[in-house]
């Protein structure tokens, strides 16, 4: 079999000092930090679409990426070369994990019937590539927003027949997760919004919404598969509003239509920074409602108002992230999917291998630090000792809930003096983190 990346060999930990840029400075797989390897810590994942399908084209510029697979000219021969490239990339940068939509894997036939087709045989590829290589599928998706039938929705599309097409394709995903052994299925909403509310029935689209859910729930439990369902938050682009637009927004959906078991959070960096937040909040609040499931790891340009789907290189983002999800005891059987694209100009195959190298080192050297930090105790600590008042006395009695306003007034007017407050000392508590990503 041809060989795609013959200029780069297998990417290895050098340490920090190294000076290679194709070799791993904090990444050591093997290496362990607390209780497990920096591999089953991390779960990394190479994102399909991004990695091998993405082309380089925005909404200013045709595509530009120089791919040795993109020379044929039969898109089925593309799909069977590229297949072959994405695990020798893999193999080649120690990622154990890769992610896909359906149609990232094969081109769409001029009927679902092709189009299934198209893919299935790709699907036996990578499955016989997968049992070669111990390679596994973390998690599979549809693309249920790419093409011009998805222009008003999927399942919130005010067309019946596009509702049914979807879950079609949903169905089919499924079936090849399954087939694979993946161990999750995300679902991303894509164009699960309104650009207007004038021609919008909301309360009908998120009840067909909660009503695909439910189908999807039931079909898995029909063929036995057991991986975990993802719903992945993100706010606008394309739709004025998507009806996923952040954790909070979703689990209170899935609260109103009781799908609340059956769903965790596939959180990605970038979605959060579109929808006003930190990548830390949407995860401390996907953690803290027991619903963080897994990450897709990228960062956004903030003086850009879409979604770049950028490397992560910030270590300050990535060492709050590894601190909540050492927090949540880790992502499994959730991961760190790469989702995230070289730049427009980064157009020849090497740079793929420099922006893994640079995502992962940024994630391994910020879960060393989140871990000497949580080992520390400093912030947790600084926290508890902040909310003490509710530990004893009358605080104790409001977390009970053995008080109520009437003996709370009464407290009050039995005690009414000065109320002591203490300092959040945020910029003693920024000095740490400073220190500990300094040091």
């Amino acid at each position: 079999m041809k060989e795609f990346f013959p200029e780069v060999k297998k990417v290895q930990f050098e340490g920090a000092k190294s000076k290679n840029p194709l070799a791993f400075r904090y990444y050591n797989p093997d290496e362990v930090v607390g209780d497990k390897t920096m591999r089953d810590h991390l779960r990394f994942s190479m994102a399909y679409w991004h990695t091998m399908t993405g082309g380089g084209r925005d909404m200013f510029g045709s595509e530009s990426m120089v791919r040795p697979w993109d020379e044929l000219t039969d898109p089925m021969e593309v799909a069977r070369m590229r297949a072959y490239a994405s695990f020798e990339f893999m193999e080649k940068m120690q990622i154990p994990y890769f992610c896909f939509h359906d149609i990232d894997l094969a081109p769409e036939g001029k009927t679902l019937r092709e189009t299934f087709k198209n893919v299935d045989e790709i699907v036996a590829i990578i499955k016989d590539l997968m049992a070669q290589t111990g390679k596994k599928l973390l998690w599979g998706t549809a693309n249920l927003f790419g093409h011009p039938r998805f222009m008003h929705g999927a399942a919130t599309s005010p067309n019946a027949d596009v509702f049914a097409y979807a879950a079609a394709r949903v169905k089919r995903a499924l079936d090849i997760t399954k087939e694979l052994g993946g161990e999750n299925y995300v679902f991303w909403g894509g164009r699960e919004g309104y650009e207007t509310l004038l021609n919008t029935d909301m309360k009908l689209e998120l009840d067909n919404l909660a009503r695909f859910f439910e189908m999807a729930v039931e079909y898995a439990q029909e063929i036995g598969f057991t991986g975990q369902f993802l719903i992945e938050p993100k706010p606008k682009e394309p739709t004025k509003h998507q009806y996923d637009f952040d954790t909070a927004s979703v689990l209170a959906f899935l609260h109103t239509y009781g799908l609340e078991k059956h769903f965790k959070m596939n959180i990605e960096a970038n979605h959060a920074t579109l929808a006003g937040h930190t990548f830390q909040h949407e995860l401390r609040y996907a953690r803290i409602n027991g619903v963080l499931g897994s990450v897709d790891a990228n960062q956004g340009d903030e003086l850009l108002g879409w979604d770049t789907d950028q490397f992560p290189t910030n270590i300050y983002t990535t060492t709050l992230a590894m601190y909540e999800i050492l927090l949540n005891g880790g992502l499994a059987p959730g991961g760190l999917n790469f989702d995230a694209k070289v730049r427009r100009g980064s157009f020849e195959p090497v740079d793929l291998f420099h922006a893994h190298i640079s995502g992962m080192d940024a994630f391994a050297y910020g879960l060393k630090v989140a871990h000497r930090l949580l080992e520390s105790g400093e912030i947790e600590n600084f926290i508890a000792e902040r909310y003490a008042s509710y530990q004893e006395g009358i605080g104790k009695q409001i977390v009970s809930g053995e008080v109520g306003f009437k003996e709370l007034t009464e407290y009050v007017l039995e005690n009414d003096r000065p109320i002591a407050l203490t300092s959040g000392r945020q910029e003693m508590l920024e000095n740490i983190l400073n220190r500990y990503i300094l040091d």
